[in-house]
């Protein structure tokens, strides 16, 4: 009984509970001084936005075309693309709009994303450098939103918001999306109270002073953030700093999801001095409940269903409690067999979503274990 309780308590705290404490915690803190205010418009800071491209050929134009059109003066924007080793007519396509202030910066070798970085955020120019990807596409005054915050020296990075958009199958999109509504949710709690854990890695910014080299294995939309952190600054939210994106397929979100589950907890490892609460303080309790605690939840969904079984005789609650979990992996199963016409609710999709995910987070951990790493990405749409 004792470990049902524990488990399904755990699952429901990293999930529900922690974001529930934060908004507790951000009610009690909301007066502290840490609003936001709007940077005056003379002051507006140089802004470099790379974007990392690997064989984008079927999207790089309509990325540079929507980077040309945001609503940020031209001669404070730096457009630089980064290509690793792209062997389509990225490149190419990308030369075309050199006339018009497009940078391409080509590394060879396919050396990573993470590796392109470090050779590419030395070469520019911004005070702030804004990370984005090839296919997200941002809203006019996206740019504006993400420096927004940093007329707060304290801030060392922003993170902004990605929606997105059906690909093949609308219900797959309305998963994402609500698990995206969660994790934005406890995003801005984090920034009311102290610091977001992490930052999207289609539309983040950072003050180029705080960038510090990283491993090629290393996943840079977490560790990035974690750095700055390590130099005493900050990182914040900002809802209104927006771009979009088109779902992946199925099976590209799944090998997504391992690859970052993979990552992530080798970050954390290598990173594990973050969970001092007496150097970190509050962020210690963040990154715990934020990343930690969403990676062991496989394990407790194994022990739950395993102490469940030993509960099923005689106990009419144990029974139903059972049958539950049965039913929440079955109707997984059978919706990946079927249309999400017939399975239209956005609540079972929703359900498949958090299997699907807490699966690749296992396979993550067996990456882990046998030390797999990834230095390169692929396209999964």
């Amino acid at each position: 009984v004792y470990l049902f309780l524990v488990s399904v308590l755990f699952i429901v705290y990293s999930y529900f509970g922690y974001p529930a404490i934060l908004w507790i915690l951000s009610r009690v803190r909301r007066d502290d001084g840490r609003s936001i205010q709007a940077r005056p418009e003379g002051n507006l800071p140089r802004v470099s936005l790379l974007i990392s491209a690997h064989n984008e050929e079927k999207v790089i134009e309509d990325k540079i075309l929507n980077s040309l059109t945001l609503n940020y003066p031209n001669n404070l924007l730096e457009i630089v693309v980064v290509s690793d080793g792209s062997t389509d007519n990225t490149d190419e396509i990308v030369k075309q709009y050199g006339e018009r202030g497009v940078v391409l910066r080509r590394f060879e070798g396919r050396i990573g994303k993470t590796a392109c970085l470090n050779n590419a955020v030395p070469l520019s120019r911004g005070e702030i450098v804004v990370f984005s990807d090839a296919n997200s596409m941002y809203e006019r005054d996206a740019l504006r939103e993400l420096v927004i915050p940093f007329r707060d020296e304290n801030i060392g990075f922003v993170t902004g918001l990605t929606r997105y958009t059906p690909a093949h199958k609308e219900g797959a999109a309305d998963a994402i999306g609500l698990y995206s509504r969660i994790e934005r949710c406890t995003k801005r709690f984090e920034s009311m109270i102290g610091s977001c854990v992490g930052a999207d890695g289609a539309i983040f910014a950072i003050r180029k002073r705080l960038y510090r080299q990283l491993k090629s294995t290393d996943i840079n939309d977490l560790v990035i953030p974690l750095m700055i952190i390590k130099q005493g600054c900050r990182g914040v939210l900002s809802e209104r700093a927006v771009c979009y994106e088109r779902a992946a397929n199925e099976r590209g979100e799944f090998s997504r999801q391992i690859r970052v589950a993979s990552r992530t907890i080798r970050a954390l490892v290598a990173n594990r001095d973050l969970f001092n609460p007496f150097r970190y303080g509050l962020f210690s309790f963040q990154l715990f409940s934020h990343k930690v605690c969403k990676l062991v939840v496989p394990f407790f969904l194994m022990i739950l269903f395993v102490a469940n079984v030993s509960l099923f005789s005689g106990s009419f609650f144990f029974a139903m409690t059972m049958f539950g979990q049965l039913f929440i992996y079955l109707l997984s199963l059978s919706a990946g067999f079927s249309s999400y016409a017939v399975f239209p609710s956005r609540m079972v999709t929703a359900i498949r979503t958090f299997v699907v995910v807490n699966c690749a987070i296992l396979v993550g951990w067996l990456q882990y274990f046998r030390g797999e790493t990834y230095t390169q990405w692929s396209v999964t749409r």
